[in-house]
């Protein structure tokens, strides 16, 4: 019995390995050319799972279904044709019409092989092409009604398809002898076939090729087509298996190179001992002849020591090695005791203060102030400043400058977006991917220990789980503490008591309270128009020249053409959007030279700013006059500078003494026309009102642009003026504006952006303005240029507000009397 099954295992070993060699065998055998099959003939079905059978071609399977078995062993006592075909989805047991691909073949069966593993193999023979009808029979295996396809076949002398089986034939054994997957006689097999028909169809069955393809090859009539379809796939299968290939053998020579640089790696080390020193030793060394000439102290010079013998006890492929080298690197670049030498000569350095900006007074005078005392003093700390103010005003560009008149080494630190700690103070070295704070790498950069450090964006800084960085500035910030900085990765202690340290903000209220108390503060207001026109003239225009590639004198922008842009196409309280607009102008100019080599207008005048700017992007409001009761001139703030606005109170017959307030306005100016509307009821005697005047008419506050939101104190007295000249109907006087706080008492309070007020309203047309008494010392501190034209008057009461502001002329009796009626 073993002998048997050795003899059986051996015969199908024998036709799987050898397989080429059966086919040989039966190439020249001779296919039945007509099958004697009737129309409604029932022939059993055998389905395959995942395998495709072609014509002419034997096809090895194992049989696992009892309905398959019971099939191919009747088919092969009684020599019948089957129809075989192949399932669509391969994990279906028992699959019905719709489960199977309706084009296959007629085959018949070569041969049974029980295996000693109780498995059977059968050897199938394709004959001929065939379309499956229908199923007819389920039990006990698959039968149907087929149709007979006829292959088109090409004539003998046809070269062009003798050159394309030839060529399809190439393409199958340089893939077979890339892959493992064949026997190693298999491609000199291919070559030795000259059967062209029966070659195509094998190639199709051997190769594994996905199973819908080799569906797609089955249903194509036309040998030629289905030839062109199959060097198709074979051209991308011979590409991708070359492209694998030559992945390998990168891969390989990448290894071997990796081996090969080792391998010199150790050579090397094993030549330099026995020269008697190392790359490691040498590095060790140059360090600790650099450390010993540091001006270090005592306790730090002993921390570098230590350090650097733990250095020489770690291998150099440890990772660790490259952690302690870069620690000990870093402790070396810092400039420890490197201080540059101050320019102490006053005169130059407010010279150079003055060329590189315009204006900015109190910050120039304050850099001058230091410059004096350290001259006197020859050593102090050096002040911590913060430059507030709207955006565009030259906050950055001005620690630059101040770097320059000092002559000492400047640094920039952007906080905008910061919210680590370890930004600021850095990492422990013990940490993978550790680094020192951006203080310490910026001192680095520099290479001195007094430059002039920019911290710009200050009040941008936000905290999260993983610190608050604002809470690790107030060391940074604090004279008294930065002395002795620590950082956590440097873990020593850093002087920088000598660093100049500028802050930059937009806004105060978000920087913390014991930050802001370690700063000394210096307001950075916007420019007015006379202003802008000297910065564009001096700074803004030869810098834009310079950008677009022209000269001085090939394009003039008179102040007049600069006054039309700033007014026209400007709303800021800086020149940053105005150097843009400069810019687009040049530009424009530069292309048309560019493009016809001479410029059509050497001065541009404000008429021609609508060709290059187009129209104009900006209205200033301007004061409307007194014709209606209820509408008073404020002055308000925002973050573009200062602006007007306009106040309406209208009155509607009505029960119930409602307020309405309209146009985007916050609580507190909420809070304030409720305020005024309250006073005005217990003082209605002041203005000779009715008391039932407030039971009988709606009151209606409005202020005009609701888009924008609007909110604040300073409204206050505006408010209470509106109502008092609604309820009243007197006019208010011509050219007047008002700005400041209400208490419920009628004081009027102070209110802040005073200077950035007084430019709205001079812009705006505006005479008089009325503010608190006690924002008197504001306007004391403002240059008369701001103040010309302008006339001030100060109050503590919104009774002299009302005496001030409302005129004897009434602008209707209708209301007013209506109003004493009721």
């Amino acid at each position: 019995m073993k002998e048997e099954n050795y003899q059986i295992e051996r015969e199908f070993d024998d036709e799987q390995e050898d397989a080429f060699s059966l086919i040989a065998d039966f190439e020249g055998s001779e296919i039945q050319p007509n099958i004697n099959i009737k129309q409604d003939e029932e022939i059993p079905v055998l389905p395959l799972r995942d395998m495709v059978l072609f014509p002419q071609v034997f096809l090895p399977i194992s049989v696992g279904r009892k309905s398959s078995l019971k099939l191919v062993r009747e088919a092969e006592k009684s020599k019948k044709y089957i129809a075989v075909v192949c399932q669509k989805e391969a994990h279906i047991n028992e699959p019905f019409f719709d489960d199977l691909h309706k084009v296959g073949a007629i085959a018949k069966v070569v041969r049974i092989l029980e295996m000693p593993d109780l498995t059977t193999t059968a050897i199938l023979q394709g004959v001929k092409r065939m379309e499956l009808k229908d199923l007819t029979k389920l039990r006990p295996y698959l039968a149907g009604q087929i149709d007979l396809l006829e292959d088109e076949v090409p004539p003998k002398e046809d070269k062009e398809f003798v050159a394309l089986a030839e060529t399809c034939k190439d393409l199958a054994m340089r893939y077979m002898k890339s892959s493992d997957s064949f026997p190693q006689d298999s491609a000199f097999t291919l070559k030795n076939m000259n059967n062209h028909m029966f070659l195509i169809d094998f190639i199709c069955t051997n190769i594994p090729f996905k199973k819908e393809e080799k569906i797609e090859l089955l249903e194509i009539n036309s040998l030629r087509k289905r030839a062109y379809r199959l060097l198709e796939i074979l051209n991308r299968e011979v590409q991708l298996a070359d492209l694998k290939a030559s992945i390998q053998m990168r891969a390989k020579e990448d290894i071997d190179q990796q081996q090969r640089e080792y391998f010199l790696q150790q050579q090397i080390k094993t030549i330099q001992d026995e020269l008697g020193g190392s790359t490691q030793e040498q590095e060790v060394e140059e360090m600790r002849e650099k450390g010993m000439r540091m001006p270090w102290g005592e306790d730090v010079r002993n921390v570098f020591l230590k350090e650097l013998a733990k250095l020489e006890r770690v291998h150099p492929q440890s990772p660790d090695y490259s952690v302690q080298l870069n620690y000990l690197q870093t402790m070396l670049a810092l400039p420890w005791k490197v201080y540059t030498e101050d320019n102490l000569n006053l005169v130059q350095a407010e010279k150079t203060l003055d060329k590189d900006h315009y204006g900015l007074e109190k910050v120039k005078e304050r850099i001058l102030e230091h410059l004096a005392v350290l001259k006197l003093k020859q050593d102090m700390k050096s002040p911590i400043i913060c430059l507030y103010g709207p955006p565009g005003v030259g906050k950055t560009s001005l620690g630059k400058s101040i770097a320059s008149a000092l002559k000492r080494k400047y640094v920039r630190m952007s906080l905008g977006g910061v919210h680590d700690e370890a930004e600021i103070r850095g990492h422990r070295k013990t940490y993978i991917g550790a680094m020192p704070g951006r203080i310490i790498k910026s001192l680095i950069k520099a290479g001195s220990s007094n430059p002039v450090f920019i911290l710009d964006e200050i009040d941008k800084m936000s905290s999260d789980r993983q610190g608050d960085p604002s809470s690790a500035m107030l060391e940074v910030l604090d004279p008294e503490q930065n002395m002795a900085f620590h950082d956590n990765y440097l873990d020593i202690d850093y002087d920088l008591s000598k660093v100049m340290f500028i802050a930059t903000a937009n806004n105060l209220n978000s920087i913390p309270g014991p930050l802001l108390d370690r700063m000394e503060l210096i307001e950075i207001s916007g420019y007015i128009t006379e202003e802008k026109k000297e910065i564009a003239r001096k700074h803004l225009v030869p810098k834009a020249l310079e950008a677009t590639g022209m000269k001085k004198n090939d394009v003039k922008l008179p102040k007049t053409t600069l006054e039309a842009v700033i007014e026209s196409y400007t709303r800021e309280s800086g020149v940053r959007e105005l150097e843009k607009k400069i810019g687009k102008i040049l530009r424009k100019i530069a292309r048309q030279y560019a493009t016809d080599g001479y410029i059509s207008k050497t001065e541009i005048k404000p008429d021609d700013l609508y060709e290059y700017l187009g129209a104009p992007e900006v209205t200033r409001d301007k004061y409307q006059g007194n014709e209606y009761a209820g509408v008073v001139t404020g002055l308000a703030w925002t973050a573009v500078g200062g602006e007007i606005l306009f106040v309406e109170t209208s009155l509607s017959r009505g029960k119930g003494s409602r307020l309405t307030l309209t146009g985007n306005l916050g609580d507190v100016m909420k809070e304030s026309a409720m305020l005024a509307l309250e006073y005005i009821k217990s003082h209605a005697p002041l203005l000779a009102l009715n008391d039932e005047i407030f039971e009988n008419w709606n009151i209606h506050i409005h202020v005009p642009e609701g888009a924008i939101p609007k909110d604040g104190p300073s409204a206050g007295i505006t408010m209470a003026t509106s109502l008092a000249s609604a309820l009243t109907q007197r006019k208010v006087k011509a050219n007047l504006a008002m700005t400041g706080e209400i208490t419920l008492r009628g004081k009027v309070l102070p209110v802040g952006g005073i200077k950035e007020k007084i430019l709205a309203a001079k812009r705006a047309g505006i005479k008089e303005i009325i503010l608190s008494d006690e924002n008197k010392k504001n306007i004391d501190e403002i240059e008369d240029i701001y103040l010309k034209g302008l006339t001030f008057h100060y109050v503590k009461d919104i009774k002299e507000v009302f005496a001030i502001a409302l005129t004897k002329e009434k602008v209707s009796d209708a209301i007013d009397l209506t109003i004493k009626k009721n």
